[in-house]
């Protein structure tokens, strides 16, 4: 189709949420985490994939959506980022989708707190939205401190 885009989708609080298949690295199940003294709260910790030390932001704080149930273990959606992998932690992992920029729209101005400047825009799906993510935003200055 001319002019998709094909996103990795997951869900947060029951919102759809996704991020550019590209910047996709892998999709894990719940990783063990290493806790980080004096991180920022968004930065639940670091989990070792394959030898390599993986920070993993919650997305739900990031977000400031309510917490997760304790019992409830998060998934994990590795992003390459400029500075090297990131684990955005999620409640549920989607499909992949393929959506056309006919169906985009600019972020809702409805939107308020965080999401606001974290939203890139939504694409309109027959039954909900697909709100996008940028991974870059997303682990700016304002996760880590």
């Amino acid at each position: 189709m001319p002019g998709s885009q094909q996103y990795c989708t997951f869900l947060l609080d029951g919102h759809l949420f996704g991020v550019e298949v590209r910047q996709v690295q892998e999709v894990l199940r719940y990783q063990a985490l290493t806790r980080v003294p004096l991180a920022s709260p968004v930065v639940r910790g670091l989990i070792n994939l394959r030898g390599q030390i993986v920070p993993a932001l919650d997305l739900r704080r990031r977000l400031e959506l309510p917490e997760r149930a304790a019992e409830e273990q998060p998934l994990n959606v590795v992003v390459a980022t400029d500075d090297g992998p990131v684990s955005f932690l999620v409640d549920q992992i989607g499909d992949v989708l393929e959506v056309g920029e006919e169906q985009f729209e600019a972020a809702p101005n409805t939107l308020r707190g965080p999401l606001r400047q974290l939203i890139g825009g939504a694409y309109k799906l027959p039954e909900r939205l697909l709100l996008v993510l940028e991974p870059e935003t997303l682990i700016g200055p304002a996760a880590t401190t």
